[in-house]
């Protein structure tokens, strides 16, 4: 379970890179009720009851596609861009300093999903994670999802549990400090002709209205809701943009 502890390699951060953030801020809080605060030029944070729950900027790099990017905790974000390159992933963006916040690092794993790493100064994370309205887990799809393993391991040390779902294994991550339940992301097989990426989990207190209202707001079911027995009730979606995310309502 995600917590706001960010123990070194957990999910700390969310953000959305987006090629009209205006836009883009306004399908986020009609879908979650969220309310977006401008930061500075091209970047922002949406917060709701006044906690910074996820973020939104410009999309920088020439040709990219709006997408959700996930960032783990690291202590060191140059070892850890050192360690992505030495297991076989790009720097997409070399470490660089946000004045007073932290330091942070964009990386593309050997798979192909681009993930980011964040190391710790005025900002430590994300206010508030696992509540509705919130980021509460995430996915990593994957050709290979046991080839990949080996990879999270020597960046971030994580360890992986199968947890048997009935039809499928579903692996499962957690940092390596953690405890039995420390989990906070899985690994899913990618589907043909798609490419390797990871995707946000925002838990909401009804799936089936949150995706009837995506629709409305012009986003797309990619998969319709489904019962995940002792899990919740799921649905993969994407905003007007093409940003991939999902939505989760647990099983209390």
């Amino acid at each position: 379970m995600l917590t706001t502890e960010f123990l070194p390699g957990s999910p700390c951060w969310v953000d959305v890179g987006s090629p009209d953030i205006e836009s883009t801020a306004g399908f986020y809080s009609d879908l979650f009720g969220w309310r977006f605060q401008p930061a500075m030029e091209g970047y922002g944070f949406w917060q709701a009851d006044g906690k910074t729950v996820a973020a939104a900027g410009s999309v920088m790099e020439e040709g990219a596609a709006a997408s959700w990017m996930v960032y783990f905790q690291t202590p060191d974000c140059d070892a850890t861009a050192k360690a992505v390159e030495l297991a076989g992933g790009l720097v997409r963006a070399q470490p660089f300093d946000i004045e007073g916040q932290g330091r942070m690092a964009q990386f593309t794993d050997p798979a192909g999903a681009e993930f980011a790493a964040w190391q710790p100064g005025g900002t430590r994370g994300l206010d508030v994670v696992t509540d509705p309205g919130s980021f509460a887990w995430a996915e990593l799809f994957v050709p290979d999802t046991d080839g990949i393993r080996g990879f999270y391991r020597s960046v971030f040390g994580w360890r992986f549990d199968d947890v048997d779902m009935g039809d499928l294994t579903y692996p499962v991550a957690s940092p390596a400090e953690g405890g039995a339940d420390s989990s906070m992301a899985g690994l899913v097989g990618l589907p043909p002709g798609d490419r390797a990426h990871w995707v946000p989990f925002f838990e909401v207190p009804d799936c089936d209205g949150v995706v009837a209202r995506c629709q409305e707001l012009g986003g797309t079911v990619r998969t319709p809701v489904d019962d995940v027995p002792g899990v919740g009730r799921i649905a993969y979606l994407s905003d007007p943009h093409g940003a991939r995310f999902a939505v989760i309502t647990s099983t209390a």
